[in-house]
């Protein structure tokens, strides 16, 4: 790429990932976002438009319809956005020679399995959400030679919402949170991932990838940790996933294997408590 600056165009520039992006510009990093309203990735003239003007190295894909229950009843449009959207993106990207990162999920997969699902393990979504980000995947796999395809899960942050941000809200209204016990899945820290993000764009080591901070715990084991790292005196009780119905299902099991990573040469995501403290703003011991 060169000794100038490295341009890199984000989309879905609103959201907790890609506002975590966005900030992440410096001198050698040049980052255009793009929310909605700026970049409609359903339109692939659009699409052309604004890369033809950017003229990016690589593009952060981030954009996605991600209400996971509500993809249940409006799958066309959770398609439209995840699926079709990603190809007009790869498609576009292909035409400049820009790289090309899209942010995939754990979802992916069943969750049926025991043991970290690694970058090759076959997938079966079982969601709406699951099959259209699927088919996102397969898009890029089929239409793009620069791609990095970045599966992630249980992703929070500062902007946007998500879990953390949900428990301390629900902390400060009442004295007993119910959560579920028997998902199991990786914790990442919004921030984290972002900065692994553009190191990977900054190589030519394409691929299937699964980024996550390391280690595993259940929603109820997150949730706890929170509480006692902030000191909050709240009483977290275990529920199963059967009680506490959805209309879309979930992984029971969705921690992912990342040996890609090391694999390239890349630095791993810290372990998954640590993240959460710095999160928190509570200093390490």
């Amino acid at each position: 790429m060169g000794t100038d600056a490295v341009k890199l165009l984000v989309t879905g520039a609103n959201g907790q990932l890609g506002q975590e992006l966005v900030h992440m510009g410096n001198a050698r990093i040049q980052i255009a976002g793009f929310g909605r309203d700026q970049l409609d990735i359903t339109d692939l003239n659009r699409c052309r438009e604004v890369l033809a003007e950017v003229k990016p190295h690589g593009i952060i894909h981030t954009a996605a319809y991600t209400a996971v229950d509500k993809a249940e009843s409006e799958p066309d449009e959770a398609y439209r956005v995840n699926a079709i959207g990603t190809r007009n993106l790869a498609v576009a990207a292909e035409e400049i020679g820009a790289k090309l990162v899209f942010v995939s999920t754990d979802y992916v997969f069943d969750g049926t399995g025991t043991t970290p699902y690694e970058e090759s393990t076959e997938t079966n979504p079982q969601s709406v959400y699951g099959k259209t980000k699927r088919a996102g995947e397969e898009f890029v796999l089929d239409l793009s030679s620069r791609y990095f395809i970045v599966r992630t899960s249980w992703v929070y942050g500062q902007y946007g919402s998500n879990f953390v941000r949900t428990m301390l809200k629900l902390a400060t209204e009442r004295d007993t949170i119910t959560v579920v016990a028997d998902q199991i899945g990786s914790p990442t820290y919004a921030r984290d991932l972002a900065a692994f993000l553009i190191q990977l764009v900054h190589t030519e080591k394409y691929g299937i990838y699964h980024a996550t901070n390391s280690g595993s715990c259940s929603w109820y084991t997150f949730a706890r940790e929170i509480f006692s790292e902030k000191g909050m005196n709240v009483r977290v009780e275990p529920c199963t996933t059967a009680e506490f119905r959805r209309p879309a299902p979930r992984p029971a099991y969705s921690v992912l294997d990342r040996a890609a990573i090391p694999r390239n040469g890349l630095s791993d995501l810290r372990p998954w408590r640590e993240a959460l403290r710095e999160f928190l703003g509570v200093k390490e011991p």
